[in-house]
């Protein structure tokens, strides 16, 4: 079979709806039923602190990614716009950031399904969870946003019956809402970092530019009403969790959400707050998968993974061998390895990520206040990526560094052949 080349391009099918439902599923995850104890663990009080200091940093970074996007729509996202913008090198570094740690995540999101649905064989779960979304998006685009719409209207459900049964309970006190920094300003920053990660889905919409009807009005439409619709969400529970269990509580919960309607006498409610979950994180490992395939596709098409990767499937029109060789890798880290530790890695990659994506849309305008929105972001992303827990930040650089090395290696191997 003739092999397509770098050029093929992916066929564009996704409307702002579709692009909306693709951040969403990403964003309104898994992160929201796991994330709030560690954030609540490290800020105490000032979690909600720590929860709106991510979310300007996100809408600062979605910003930028959405002018990005409409100027370079292709498929990649930051990859793309940190080669355009800054030089190869940097957009090499997004990638490698992106691809590395979104792997990692898909694995802890397939595990997280495997917890819920059957936790004594989680890791079997796990692997039958990634063999079908591949499935999924190897069928093409479309269907993975029509699955991605459904699994957000069952988690929007879950969390809407959460935050009802919560403050509608008598156990319900806005006093424990009371906000202060009981857990220090280093606290909060590491709060906002662990929180961050529930906001980044919104970069697999700009992972897509190649595959939207009109990139330059969709995306930039997109990207912060996505962003929008979650945080109301991620505030509704966050108060609602809060008002029954306290930060003290919640800091201490195993499962929040689960914990937190079992407090507010509603017991019967635990297993549909757990089918919620598994739901969820179903959701977040489609979109997970979809935005590592399209970004691994940019980066065959440039050579820094191999070449065979760049195949576009001539009738599904889809980075078909990507899509494979990305399942492939997290199947086997899924029934392999245990990676809930390397959430904080994730999250240390993902800021690298948008740390070149504010860095780029810097250089778009010479005016000092459209720089703003990018310096407020660039800034940051490097001060959260350095609050967080200190294993991930020793990890998540040493990983960085290794990419960087085989780019210098790659960089001196092409300069040798040239000369010879």
């Amino acid at each position: 079979m003739t092999q397509p080349g770098p050029a093929a391009e992916l066929r564009r099918t996704l409307g702002v709806g579709d692009a909306v439902v693709i951040g969403l599923g990403s964003m309104v995850g898994a992160g929201i039923f796991a994330a709030l104890t560690p954030a609540a663990r490290a800020a105490g009080s000032g979690l909600l602190l720590g929860l709106a200091l991510a979310a300007v940093i996100a809408y600062c970074n979605a910003m930028s990614s959405a002018r990005l996007a409409a100027l370079y729509p292709a498929s990649g996202g930051t990859y793309v716009y940190g080669r355009e913008r800054l030089g190869p090198f940097w957009g090499y570094l997004a990638g490698w950031s992106f691809v590395v740690g979104k792997t990692a995540s898909c694995a802890a999101m397939a595990l997280t399904v495997g917890a819920y649905v059957w936790p004594g064989q989680a890791h079997a779960v796990a692997v039958a969870a990634v063999v079908v979304l591949t499935a999924v998006n190897y069928g093409g685009v479309h269907k993975s946003a029509w699955l991605t719409r459904l699994i957000v209207a069952v988690v929007l459900a879950v969390l809407a019956s959460v935050v009802v049964v919560c403050l509608g309970s008598g156990e319900s006190d806005a006093g424990r809402l009371d906000i202060g920094t009981s857990g220090g300003l280093g606290g909060v920053l590491e709060a906002a970092g662990l929180l961050f990660f529930a906001f980044a889905g919104y970069a697999r919409i700009a992972t897509l530019g190649e595959e939207v009807r009109d990139p330059a009005r969709t995306i930039p439409r997109a990207i912060p009403l996505a962003l929008g619709i979650a945080l109301v969400v991620y505030v509704c529970v966050a108060v609602a969790v809060l008002s029954v269990l306290g930060s003290g509580g919640l800091g201490r919960a195993a499962a929040p959400l689960a914990d937190a309607v079992r407090a507010a006498g509603v017991p019967g409610l635990v297993p549909v707050v757990r089918v919620g979950a598994a739901v969820a994180a179903l959701g977040s490992l489609l979109a997970l998968i979809l935005g590592v395939s399209r970004t691994t596709l940019a980066m065959a098409r440039d050579r820094h993974l191999p070449g065979v990767l760049s195949a576009v499937h001539p009738r599904f029109q889809v980075p078909h061998r990507a899509e494979l060789a990305v399942g492939a890798v997290v199947a086997v880290l899924a029934a392999t390895v245990d990676v809930r530790g390397a959430i904080g890695f994730s999250s240390f990659g993902v800021l690298a990520y948008y740390a070149v994506a504010n860095a780029s849309a810097w250089t778009l305008d010479s005016a000092p206040l459209r720089r703003t929105l990018p310096a407020v972001g660039l800034l940051g992303c490097l001060v959260l990526a350095f609050a967080l827990p200190g294993t991930s930040v020793v990890v998540g650089a040493g990983v960085l560094a290794v990419g960087v090395a085989a780019y210098g290696v790659r960089m001196r191997v092409g300069s040798g052949r040239g000369r010879g």
